[in-house]
């Protein structure tokens, strides 16, 4: 009976440790410069592809000859979400779509869906064009599924992504949910912790634990993938919101450095981990901070072009008005 108790207790952790706190989206951002965006030569309509915002509309016009990143949200996320950071790269003249998906579906299918709209994707854009796409958190592991070698559901891509950028993502598994990992626990407790941690979590309550087989055997990444960059948040003594004298009120700490190395996934040589002191949610930016580490990391990897010295005040001032209070 100890053990039931303490399996009933532990699993809500799992709603704070599996998703990162939902980001309050400024208002206002109509007609923010779009930065040096290539014209347009297309409008395409590919399920679970639309712009990065919460339109109605999920048709997007793109230029099928230039070089595009795939936005990918994590828990408690939406296009919308990723609209500030989609705005990052349009002042690069760097094109981004947003991939949507339910949070609460199991990551395979959710998988599944990115592998149908890149490969929509890719049959849209030149043959010799670079598609990326860069994850955060859960949507992490959603991303990296979608190219892998032998999945269980058999299905490949045969346009793969050029990289794939994780960032802050639980790749271990999530020690918080280890109740909901625990088949003792659920026999003791006559299944009651099953229907509670499915409850909490939707269909993918299993396979964020770190006994699952999504976290213990998460497969090879495909030949094709030409790099896997793993940025790595050390979330430690991180703070999303502080009152008015100073004190944290509101932690920014949601995965461990440990929850984010993980030997299965780190031993493949397509794989590099930056490792930066971030908050989980100030990585990609929130109302008050804008993700100046992530977009550092990105333009020292190439992925992102350099900001233009004669540009840099103008990037400044975009990046207040995207990010500021």
């Amino acid at each position: 009976m100890t053990a039931t108790r303490f399996g009933l207790a532990a699993v809500p952790l799992m709603l704070l440790a599996a998703c990162a706190i939902p980001r309050i989206e400024p208002e206002g951002l109509e007609g923010i410069d779009d930065g040096l965006l290539p014209e347009p030569n297309a409008r395409l309509a590919i399920e679970s592809l639309g712009p990065c915002s919460d339109v109605p509309d999920r048709q997007f016009s793109i230029n099928t000859g230039e070089p595009v990143t795939v936005l990918v949200h994590g828990c408690y996320g939406s296009a919308g979400r990723l609209r500030s950071l989609s705005q990052v790269y349009a002042f690069h003249g760097q094109q981004s779509v947003c991939f949507s998906y339910d949070d609460r579906d199991s990551l395979e299918v959710s998988s599944r869906q990115l592998m149908t709209a890149l490969e929509a994707l890719g049959e849209a854009m030149d043959d010799d064009v670079a598609v990326n796409v860069l994850a955060h958190s859960q949507g992490g592991l959603v991303a990296r599924r979608a190219v892998i070698e032998d999945r269980p559901d058999g299905l490949t891509l045969s346009r793969v992504p050029n990289d794939l950028v994780t960032v802050a993502t639980p790749f271990a598994g999530i020690p918080a949910a280890s109740a909901c990992g625990s088949r003792l626990t659920h026999v003791l407790s006559l299944g009651i912790t099953v229907g509670i941690c499915r409850y909490i979590s939707g269909d993918k309550w299993w396979e964020i634990t770190a006994a699952s087989d999504f976290i213990q055997q998460p497969g090879a990444p495909l030949p094709e993938l030409e790099r896997h960059l793993k940025v790595v948040t050390d979330e430690r003594d991180t703070c999303r919101v502080k009152d008015d004298r100073g004190r944290c009120i509101s932690r920014d700490g949601v995965f461990g450095v440990a929850e984010q190395y993980h030997p299965p996934v780190d031993r493949f040589p397509v794989v590099s981990n930056v490792q930066v002191e971030a908050g989980h949610v100030e990585i990609v930016g929130d109302a008050r901070r804008p993700p100046v580490k992530l977009i550092e990391i990105l333009q020292v990897e190439g992925l992102l072009a350099p900001t233009p010295p004669d540009r840099q005040a103008a990037f400044e001032a975009l990046l207040a008005r995207l990010y500021g209070p």
